[in-house]
């Protein structure tokens, strides 16, 4: 069994945004007259979609939240995110990203991105970023009803990868998630993906117990190992396909 793809998480993981994007919720509740308990944005929305999100701090409070409504208010807070990255000099991405890719690329190792993000907002840092080129599947919270830890995104990431490239026949244990946090990596693992967690949200020790290798930074990770691992293990069936 060999390493074909790696797929990542956006929030956290690509982009350092944690802090916007409590901060322009933040500011949609208070529009509504509401306001956000202390540490309610780490519980209901560090590693959820930004649907299953807004929708649980909403209907906390009691209001109504509907499918066009929460269109409305998701296509809102894309537009400001975009506004707020754009007063930016440079993109917040993570440090050792670019190297990882170009480590990932010359392996031949396919990309790809699940996200509870909106993909307006993915697909803007990916263009800022140049780094649009390298991702041949996105899934993001505009693809799927389910926030992680279902694992949809990343099942439906797989069959996108392999309709992108046919020749790939690509199987989930022949893929690497990088994550940064736990209901991500549950998502991942109930895809029959290894995951690796990567401590830009919570603590290293936290991911520690439910990752398959966990790292403080993408210069952390060492190829050989990893691709070592991969080499060494059978290719088994899928519970699914049992």
């Amino acid at each position: 069994m060999t390493l074909k793809a790696v797929i990542f998480d956006f929030n956290g993981v690509i982009i350092n945004d944690e802090a916007i994007h409590q901060q322009l919720i933040e500011e949609m509740l208070l529009s509504e007259n509401l306001v956000m308990n202390k540490g309610e944005y780490q519980h209901l929305c560090l590693g959820h979609s930004a649907g299953a999100c807004l929708s649980d701090l909403l209907r906390a409070r009691g209001r109504v939240v509907n499918e066009e409504i929460l269109t409305k208010l998701l296509l809102q807070k894309a537009q400001s995110y975009t506004a707020e990255l754009e007063k930016l000099d440079k993109l917040p991405l993570y440090s050792g990203l670019d190297d990882f890719i170009f480590q990932a690329r010359t392996r031949n190792i396919h990309l790809g991105i699940v996200s509870g993000a909106i993909r307006q907002e993915i697909e803007f840092v990916l263009e800022h970023s140049q780094l649009n080129q390298y991702f041949s599947v996105i899934i993001s919270g505009d693809d799927i009803t389910t926030s992680k830890p279902e694992a949809d995104g990343y099942k439906l990431a797989i069959q996108k990868l392999n309709i992108a490239h046919p020749q790939l026949n690509l199987q989930p244990k022949e893929c690497l998630a990088i994550e940064d946090t736990p209901p991500g990596i549950t998502a991942a693992k109930r895809a029959g993906i290894q995951v690796v967690g990567i401590a830009n949200t919570y603590p290293f020790h936290m991911l520690q117990r439910q990752a398959n290798w966990t790292v403080d930074y993408f210069t952390d990770l060492e190829w050989e190992r990893i691709q070592e691992f991969f080499t060494n293990q059978p290719l088994q069936p899928t519970p699914e396909e049992c």
